[in-house]
């Protein structure tokens, strides 16, 4: 069995979300996904570093799980799973479904570079494959995957060098620039409006 984990700060949740969960639906058995805080992040909220609170992130993502889940039932929410270091998140989902399932991380290659200075990395890097979606903006350099290999790590990029193949070059830092709602699925902009969300 090949579990996917994905948990993300969905500030909010834009259409590459939706593309990333559809193809995790169709490489893996099971997909859990959450909403996170990322302690790297530098948002207007001091605490957090995010720009909308985790249960509004939460909301937005379980409304683009729902509309995913249409087509594939597999893809799933679990909060439960939610923490600021993935392995405290891997251990959870070991203690859910096992340690018998094949566990993949999946990450941005934004995150690339703060991946080593993540929480007991040379413990969870071995336990997990890393899925690396490709970012706009962000370059994948060899020497940074070279880097999470020495620390344990195995990996698979996601169409690379194409990155408008799996997921469109959009992402929520680009929506809180330009505020462009075609960049985020229609439940996730009714809500964002219902809750004034990414005014300031």
């Amino acid at each position: 069995m090949k579990i996917a984990l994905f948990g993300t700060s969905a500030d909010p949740p834009t259409l590459a979300h939706r593309a990333i969960l559809i193809w995790l639906a169709q490489h893996f058995d099971q997909v859990a996904v959450w909403a996170a805080d990322n302690p790297f992040k530098q948002g207007p909220n001091p605490e957090t570093g995010h720009w909308a609170s985790l249960g509004d992130r939460q909301a937005m993502l379980k409304l683009l799980v729902e509309d995913v889940q249409k087509d594939y039932a597999t893809v799933q929410i679990w909060e439960d799973l939610s923490d600021r270091r993935s392995l405290i998140s891997l251990q959870r989902a070991q203690q859910r479904w096992g340690l018998e399932p094949d566990y993949a991380l999946v990450v941005g290659a934004d995150l690339i570079r703060q991946i080593p200075q993540w929480y007991a990395v040379k413990e969870l890097l071995p336990a997990v494959q890393l899925v690396i979606f490709p970012r706009p903006g962000y370059g994948i350099n060899q020497a940074d995957l070279d880097k999470l290999a020495q620390l344990g790590g195995h990996y698979q990029l996601v169409n690379q060098g194409d990155e408008q193949a799996i997921t469109p070059p959009i992402s929520s830092s680009i929506y809180r620039q330009i505020r462009d709602d075609d960049l985020i699925p229609d439940p996730v902009q009714s809500y964002i409006q219902q809750r004034q969300l990414y005014r300031q």
